[in-house]
């Protein structure tokens, strides 16, 4: 193809690059253009993502169930790779100087990217070191992929229990050291040896002590190993004691239980589960707990530990600061043999006039190590600088007890030194408002004074109220509602006067019912009141009602001596002469 002529054309003409697809037998092939440019950088991808997934397809992982064991003990090596296509046997021979190997076995499992098709293919290698110290697994090869190497820490042989070794099922129990000191650490390891198999129902009972407080170092840990030739399982669980007292410490003995086939049960797979009953218990062991030396200081926190560490931690790490940044510091404090709790507190001084301290709550943690239980607290503040100057923070200083080299020990921070330099951000020009003159002071004082002055009068005025109320009598209890007994004695006597039965009875009842007695009890005792009140009655229940005079029933009325009645009788008007004349 010919290009254009750039004089003629006024550019330049693109190279291009055929790309010829594939194409079934008969039909025509494909071409693709495309710039040289962008088809070398297609390429490269292309070659960049098939390098990849050739070795993601090829990675050869290795691991171990362990890596501290002793000489009798075996170690599974496992070469694990989810390339299906990657199949073979490795080449031992680099295995041979440091370990023996017993046997291996291939095994094939579903790959854990969840297809239904993914495969992973596991060979597992069983070793035995050949001497103590530390060992080293080689790499290992299976066509291109290769693992990593593995460092192993292995010890002396531990020999075999003299009781029951010969026993398909014994149990062991072992302490690390003899003795130790009050509230540090001793290792006890439980192991259960089995010739025969037994099945997944094995119970070992809890470690309880009252004079030691108990921490479980892992979970349990399953593993084999030879004992005179012959091969045996091994169940391990590891202790950490720590007593709480001084003197001898007894360790109870612990119950083993667990069901061992009979000898055909294995031999069908899908029989019936039978079996007999394992009982096994562990020998009592007695620890000796020394007290606290006499050199360690008094006033000093007990730490008894296999090695103790302090280190901090600045951010950012820099040694000047402005007034107002904010820094962080972290002291770390960790300790081999003893557990977070143990720890004590890190006291971080500072000078509250240079520096603000805004500590978070401590970070305490633990894990299991090769020597027990390895304890860390941590504390982080930060520090916010105020002044500018020089800022001394005092050195820090732990003092503990190493169990190993048996001698107290120190371990240090040295003083930490900050340049702090102002910060023109922070200086704001705020004038202080004053009162320039005494007038002015005055001023803004009387507002004050009069508020104060009325409060006072009205506290004394509330006082002096409260005072007299006190003197005075108890409120005396308001009459009940209605007309008064003078009221009711006027309603009657006009009734009366107009010889009215029905309203007489009426303005009598209404009278009779604030008088002390009743008026039967009144007319029971009085005769002109009774007979006057007959001659009532026959007017209001016969026909001759009409001619019925009501002088006689207030005459009667009148007649009652006054301590009968509730008011004072008025002097009757008209024709009827006065009660009680003067």
């Amino acid at each position: 193809m010919a290009a254009a002529d750039p004089r003629r054309s006024g550019r330049t003409a693109a190279a291009q690059v055929l790309v010829r697809a594939a194409a079934p037998s008969g039909s025509p092939a494909m071409t693709l253009s495309m710039p040289t440019h962008r088809a070398a950088a297609l390429l490269a991808t292309l070659v960049l993502l098939l390098v990849s997934l050739a070795s993601q397809a090829a990675e050869l992982r290795a691991r171990v169930d362990r890596q501290q064991l002793t000489m009798d003990e075996i170690v599974e090596l496992t070469l694990e790779s989810d390339d299906p296509t990657l199949f073979g046997r490795p080449d031992l021979a680099p295995l041979q100087e440091q370990f023996e190997v017993l046997d291996t076995r291939l095994l094939t499992r579903p790959a854990d990217s969840g297809e239904a098709s993914g495969l992973s293919t596991r060979l597992v290698i069983g070793l035995q070191p050949r001497q103590a110290g530390t060992l080293r697994i080689p790499p290992l090869q299976i066509g291109e992929a290769r693992s990593q190497a593995i460092e192993l820490d292995v010890a002396e042989a531990t020999p075999a229990p003299a009781d029951g070794a010969a026993a398909p099922v014994f149990l062991d129990a072992r302490l690390d050291q003899a003795s130790v000191y009050v509230q540090a650490q001793a290792i006890l390891t439980l192991r259960v040896y089995h010739s025969i198999p037994l099945y997944d129902d094995s119970r070992l009972a809890p470690l309880e002590m009252t004079d030691a407080r108990v921490e479980p170092l892992g979970a349990q840990h399953t593993y084999e190993t030879l004992i005179d030739g012959v091969r045996h399982g091994v169940i391990e669980m590891r202790y950490a004691l720590f007593p709480l007292q001084s003197g001898e410490l007894k360790i109870p003995a612990l119950q083993f239980s667990a069901t061992a086939p009979d000898g055909n049960g294995g031999a069908q797979p899908f029989a019936p589960r039978s079996g007999h009953a394992v009982q096994l218990s562990s020998p009592e062991l007695t620890l000796q707990v020394r007290p606290k030396p006499a050199a360690y200081p008094a006033d000093a926190p007990w730490l008894p530990a296999r090695v103790l560490t302090l280190s901090e931690h600045w951010s950012p790490k820099t040694d000047k600061v402005r007034v107002g940044d904010s820094l962080t510091r972290s002291l770390l404090l960790r300790a081999e043999g003893l557990s977070s709790a143990q720890l004590p507190v890190l006291d971080m001084q500072v000078q509250e006039q240079w520096l603000r301290r805004y500590p978070e709550q401590p970070r305490l943690s633990n894990r299991d190590g090769a020597h027990g239980v390895i304890g860390s607290r941590e504390e982080i503040s930060a520090l916010v600088p105020i002044t500018a100057g020089r800022i001394e923070l005092p050195a820090l200083e732990v003092v503990w007890w190493n169990t190993v080299e048996d001698r107290l020990m120190h371990s240090r921070l040295p003083a930490h030194r900050l340049e702090v330099e102002g910060n023109p951000v922070l200086a704001v020009d705020t004038p202080t408002v004053l009162p320039s003159t005494a007038q002015e002071a005055e001023q803004l004082l009387w507002p004050w004074q009069l508020a104060t002055a009325v409060l006072a009068l009205t506290t004394l005025l509330g006082f002096s109220l409260w005072w007299r109320a006190r003197r005075l009598p108890a409120v005396i209890r308001a009459a009940a509602s209605g007309p008064s007994p003078r009221t009711l004695l006027d309603d009657l006597r006009r009734a009366c006067q107009s010889n009215d039965p029905h309203t007489t009875r009426q303005a009598l009842d209404a009278w009779a019912r604030q008088q002390p007695e009743t008026l039967a009890d009144l007319a029971a005792r009085y005769v002109p009141l009774s007979d006057a009140l007959d001659g009532l009655n026959g007017a209001l229940y016969s026909a001759s009602g009409h001619s019925w005079q009501g002088d006689e029933l207030w005459q009667a009325v009148g007649s009652l001596p006054v301590a009968n009645r509730s008011d004072s009788t008025p002097a009757p008007s008209g024709s009827l002469p006065p009660l009680y004349p003067r």
